[in-house]
């Protein structure tokens, strides 16, 4: 068996126990509930890394892109009464158009300018929610109806959380499978190079505020197809989507266990949630050791708790040499 097909095989295998993980933990609805959410903000969380570990940028508009999701779906179906397709489709295009406005507006700023004007912006969309009626003004809209993405005779429905775990694995499956592609793309190589070494990526061609806008508009589709699908599991969608909490979610779930790591939201955003869901200590409680879990990780583990196992100690060296990989490896595409 060759390597490649040794991988595919291992990652067909690892996503079947995957998908068989609700049952082997006890099947009860808390399982799946915590199980659906841990995808769902998984996929959520990583919108957010693609910008933070690939771009070296810390976003705080991401929640505007997750709740620009679940609105387009309460929106498209509630109010005009399509399907959960098209309002898959007015999702992305949807923060699509949001990305281009506000890529144009904070993709010119850098570092501590750059979070200060994404929180701005993120404050602004939080607003807007607020008092447009059209968007449900602070009662937000109810009444989103069950997910249904049938196909010809083939029907795919979805109503209570055992009934949404194969949906949401499936939006897991799919970002995890873009993400992986993105970093192997030639876009995710020059978005490295961006961050890494920008003189060196202008002297080779490559177009620095046009990398950051692609790769800007790839992280808000992907943390918006999160929220279509979130809008369906809680039939609700309102303010409280641009709620600290999420914002605070996102972070913590891509650093806690390191960034560039395929695996590394999703881990980070399963111990968080398996935390709030068997060992709750109470709605402030939990927003409390989201924070004290957060600062705990800036201070003493910067580099996620992947930094810990002696071969990741070692990658601060190699950062040079990685560097030089993939400037020899731009120079030949220019």
């Amino acid at each position: 068996m060759t390597h490649p097909l040794a991988r595919l095989v291992l990652a067909a295998l690892l996503a079947a126990a995957g998908f068989l993980l609700p049952v082997l933990l006890g099947g009860s609805t808390l399982v799946y509930d915590t199980l659906v959410a841990i995808a769902i903000f998984a996929a959520m969380s990583y919108g957010l890394d693609v910008i933070l570990s690939d771009l070296g940028e810390i976003s705080l508009v991401h929640t505007a892109f997750f709740a620009t999701g679940a609105y387009a779906a309460a929106i498209l179906t509630v109010t005009y009464g399509f399907g959960a397709w098209t309002a898959l489709a007015g999702a992305v295009l949807a923060a699509l158009a949001l990305a281009l406005v506000l890529g144009a507006i904070t993709l010119r700023t850098r570092e501590f300018a750059f979070s200060l004007v994404t929180y701005a912006a993120a404050v602004v969309c939080m607003n807007v929610a607020s008092n447009w009626d059209f968007l449900g003004g602070s009662d937000g809209i109810v009444g989103i109806p069950p997910l249904d993405l049938s196909v010809g005779p083939v029907e795919l429905t979805a109503g209570r959380s055992p009934e949404f775990w194969p949906f949401a694995y499936a939006l897991l499956l799919v970002t995890l499978y873009v993400v992986h592609r993105f970093r192997r793309s030639r876009l995710g190589q020059a978005a490295l190079m961006v961050h890494m070494n920008p003189r060196l990526a202008t002297m080779c061609g490559l177009d620095g505020n046009r990398i950051r806008l692609q790769v800007f508009l790839l992280s808000a589709v992907i943390s918006a197809a999160a929220g279509w699908l979130y809008a369906f599991q809680r039939a609700y969608v309102g303010t409280d989507l641009f709620d600290t909490y999420f914002l605070v979610l996102m972070l913590t779930g891509v650093i806690l266990a390191g960034r560039r790591i395929l695996l590394g939201p999703l881990l980070g955003t399963a111990l968080l949630l398996f935390q709030k869901s068997f060992a709750s200590l109470g709605a402030y409680g939990d927003k409390l050791v989201l924070g004290v879990v957060l600062v705990a990780v800036l201070c003493l583990c910067p580099r996620g708790l992947a930094s810990l196992w002696p071969r990741r100690r070692s990658a601060p060296a190699a950062t040079g040499t990685a560097t030089g990989e993939i400037g020899a490896a731009s120079t030949r595409h220019a």
